[in-house]
């Protein structure tokens, strides 16, 4: 890959840092896409020993990489998101991967294959921790900034993404102990 190259992809990822979520931060400032891929690779980083058979890399590659489409987009809450507003992202996703240098573009295209099918240990790993750090980011926020329908989705949210791991089912209790705390707290 030439330098040019190079710098052209760190611009167009740059977009994540002022491509705001619909969370906040915990003192109430909107939290920005790259914090989010940020902890989210953060924590897969932090669990290669609860994983030693998976390769924990390529878990934070996923991590990294997952929300590159909202540099096009925007972020759209997964409560209001759509297939149509899927498709869009999805499209403008693969021409400007497919845009990139061949060797890029190429391990690219083989990640969110593998993270679409949801059919590796690797894949489901990105995918629950994708759904866990937003429900861990709302705990973190101000519970003034939920939405009504947030007290309920907060509580059952990714639950079936953790199905398939006993320590991640744990973690999805500890969460939910914590959503349940800060609504009797009302803070």
């Amino acid at each position: 890959m030439e330098p040019r190259e190079f710098l052209n992809i760190l611009h167009v990822a740059e977009r994540l840092k002022d491509t705001t979520r619909h969370c906040t931060s915990s003192k109430g400032r909107p939290e920005s896409v790259a914090e989010h891929s940020w902890r989210l690779a953060l924590m897969a980083m932090l669990l290669r020993r609860e994983f030693p058979e998976l390769d924990i890399d390529r878990v934070v590659d996923m991590c990294l990489v997952h929300d590159l489409g909202e540099c096009f987009t925007g972020d759209i809450p997964a409560f209001l998101k759509t297939e149509a507003d899927r498709e869009t992202e999805d499209d403008l996703l693969r021409r400007w991967v497919a845009s990139l240098p061949e060797e890029v573009s190429k391990d690219l295209t083989a990640l969110y294959a593998e993270m679409d099918a949801q059919a590796t240990a690797e894949a489901k790993l990105y995918k629950a921790l994708d759904k866990l750090e937003a429900v861990i980011q709302h705990n973190e926020s101000p519970i003034s900034t939920w939405e009504p329908h947030e007290y309920e989705l907060n509580k059952r949210y990714a639950n079936d993404a953790v199905a398939f791991s006993a320590w991640l089912t744990a973690l999805r209790k500890e969460i939910l102990a914590d959503t349940l705390e800060k609504i009797e707290k009302g803070e």
